[in-house]
């Protein structure tokens, strides 16, 4: 693989002064420019940047056929290089996550200056062996992606509803005809819009690409390019080898669309109507929800509390504690009869405290990042940024994710300190680290352009080991020092028995049974989170994301603390890891619906492929349940103090 000149450091620094330099944006604005603009005057060259070719869907087959990019200047690809060479353009860490391999072209553009059927380079020969890599590619739809001042070139289509035309990154490697056999375009009609800012200077406000196939253009004796007859395709044989010439056009349309808009006809909302359906279902289901636990905390449990208490302070005054009021009291509600165990420490204490600390960091950055994204701090022109962030405040967050887990462990009377401190920077990004990696591996073996260069992955173990690290120790540290958290009602020496469970009680059933609820409240926006991460499509309704998250949180929070309620009622005191598992439930659907989409959406053409899909569907379905589960714990540990302490026991 060639060697990518790269600068993390410089796209670290460069997101986290626009995090403090940018304002909010407007309220009308579903995101924010993110870059200075570039004014040209007429004749200046502008340049145009390549990018990775990815899979795609299109309209005769709206299936993904792979999951593997490729790098532009791939050998077998024979695309024109510069004269000097491609050069790699500087990337965000985001960037370089995500797959971008930004390059140096030999387009030649110049403001306002039409070019007509101009040669790129010489023939081009396609080996047989060649062609059938390029042939398989075009089956499977590939993209090309192109940047012209920041802008992806893209193809005009139009809403299948409403006819609504708008901008769709990237256009069509090839094409398969009727007879099934693969066109490969070789000739470029490049639209570019631009807006007149000033007198004299332009500003590109958009960029089409109408990609062609013709066999015979005819090199004239000046050295210019004579276009041939669109109705004769290439087609490249896989028995011989096949010459091939890439020519290209360039036609200027005067726009009256302005800078600051410019990336509105890209942002296409996909059938809206669902989205909002979507979020009045998971409204209605939080409304549900939160009035159910409601009832039970204002009306079922204050009556529990104040009979219980009456009781009590009868059983104290008149008959010393007899038996008889106990046992009314027994009779009453059960989840006040094990107030001598309920805050008797779980088992696996450590394990817990770190996948809660792991969580609440999880929690942070992830509403972090999304609010960020709400108010514009991440623009789609800003290439790269909203992966970097998340990656910068996932590092900074560590010590939240110290400091919560020393605290709960501490809580949980826990003895193994060191192992706390040591497990809680390590464990999960551990994890995550090394099945990256492996699954990087398969990348590389593919030779993909996907692939993470080793120098990035040794930036992220850096960051990790200079800045996570050391922030998360210092959580712990101070969280050890905090006195313990003390809890309302003493815990008795003895274990006291649990009744056998019956019905939803179960842990099985009624983790399936909770967990579908936080999964219905963003099931509709994971379908485009999914579409955007799996067919390289421009997300960018953070607002719906933004409300979906907060539907989410609170159905954990509802759901669960409900499912502990009948659990204490049942006299079942285990509740930290049921109240965990209860709301991480969610994650299993996510993953079904990972292989749902998978029937759906895909069809891989080989194992790796599904390798991947799977592998990553794993990974992000695993840190959802971190997430969720930690919600969830937080939520029933908050109402477990809450009402235990609310009555009065000796």
């Amino acid at each position: 693989m060639p060697r990518v000149t790269i600068s993390p450091l410089e796209g670290i620094i460069a997101a986290l002064a626009a995090v403090v330099a940018f304002g909010p944006a407007p309220a009308s604005a579903f995101y924010f420019p993110g870059v200075a603009p570039t004014s040209y005057k007429t004749g200046d060259r502008v340049p145009l940047y390549v990018n990775r070719l990815t899979p795609a869907d299109s309209q005769d087959d709206p299936k993904l056929r792979s999951v593997f990019s490729f790098d532009y200047y791939h050998e077998q690809f024979h695309f024109c290089k510069p004269e000097d060479g491609p050069e790699y353009r500087p990337e965000s860490l985001g960037s370089i996550l995500f797959g971008d391999r930004i390059q140096t072209s030999a387009f030649e553009l110049k403001m306002g200056v039409n070019e007509t059927c101009k040669a790129l380079c010489g023939d081009n020969v396609f080996t047989p062996e060649d062609a059938r890599f390029v042939n398989s590619r075009i089956a499977m739809g590939y993209d090309l992606n192109w940047l012209i001042d920041g802008l992806p070139a893209a193809q005009l289509l139009k809403e299948v509803n409403s006819d609504e035309p708008f901008y769709s990154p990237g256009f069509a490697l090839g094409r398969v005809d009727e007879e099934g056999r693969a066109e490969f375009n070789n000739h470029y009609n490049i639209l570019i819009d631009f807006h007149e800012a000033t007198n004299g200077k332009y500003r590109v406000v958009g960029v089409l690409v109408d990609p062609y196939s013709t066999t015979d253009p005819q090199r004239q004796d000046d050295g210019t390019m004579q276009c041939g007859n669109l109705e004769h395709p290439v087609y490249l044989d896989e028995d011989k080898d096949t010459k091939v010439a890439f020519t290209y056009s360039v036609y200027w349309r005067p726009s009256p669309t302005p800078f600051a808009t410019r990336w509105d006809k890209y942002l296409h909302v996909y059938d809206p109507k669902i989205h909002w359906f979507s979020l009045i279902n998971s409204a209605v289901i939080v409304v549900f929800l939160i009035g159910m636990v409601s009832t039970i905390l204002v009306r079922t449990l204050k009556k529990d509390i104040a009979r219980y208490n009456r009781l009590e302070q009868f059983a104290l005054d008149d008959f010393g504690g007899t038996d008889s009021i106990e046992d009314g009291v027994q009779e009453d509600s059960g989840w006040k009869l094990v107030h001598g165990d309920v805050f008797r420490p779980p088992r696996n204490p450590l394990l817990l405290s770190v996948m809660l600390g792991n969580g609440a960091q999880l929690f942070m950055m992830a509403g972090l990042t999304i609010a960020f994204a709400l108010l514009g701090f991440l623009s789609p022109s800003n290439r790269g940024a909203l992966g970097t962030v998340m990656v910068i405040l996932y590092t900074f967050f560590g010590f939240i994710g110290g400091y919560v887990s020393a605290r709960v462990y501490k809580f949980f009377g826990g003895e193994a300190w060191k192992l706390n401190f040591f497990y809680t920077p390590v464990a999960l990004p551990g994890l995550v680290f090394a099945t990256f990696f492996l699954l990087n591996l398969f990348v590389w073996m593919r030779g993909a352009s996907g692939a993470v260069p080793f120098t990035t992955m040794l930036i992220l173990v850096i960051m990790w080991f200079v800045i996570s690290l050391p922030l998360s120790l210092a959580g712990s540290w101070l969280a050890f020092k905090q006195p313990v958290i003390s809890a309302p009602v003493h815990t008795n020496q003895i274990p006291r028995q649990i009744p056998p469970a019956g019905g939803y009680l179960r842990p099985i059933p009624s983790m399936l049974l909770a967990g579908i609820l936080p999964f219905g409240a963003i099931f509709v926006e994971l379908y485009y989170i999914m579409n955007s991460i799996w067919f390289s499509k421009v997300y960018y309704m953070f607002g719906f994301l933004f409300i979906c998250y907060g539907l989410m949180i609170m159905t954990c929070a509802a759901v669960t603390v409900l499912m502990i309620y009948f659990l204490l009622c049942a006299e079942d005191y285990h509740w930290q890891w049921r109240s965990f598992f209860t709301a991480g439930a969610s994650a299993l659907y996510v993953f079904a619906s990972a292989l749902l989409y998978w029937l759906k959406a895909v069809s891989f053409t080989n194992w790796t492929s599904g390798v991947l899909y799977l592998g990553y569907s794993a990974l992000l379905s695993a840190l959802f349940f971190v997430l969720t589960g930690t919600i969830g714990f937080f939520a029933s540990g908050l109402f477990v103090m809450k009402i235990y302490r609310s009555i009065k026991v000796d």
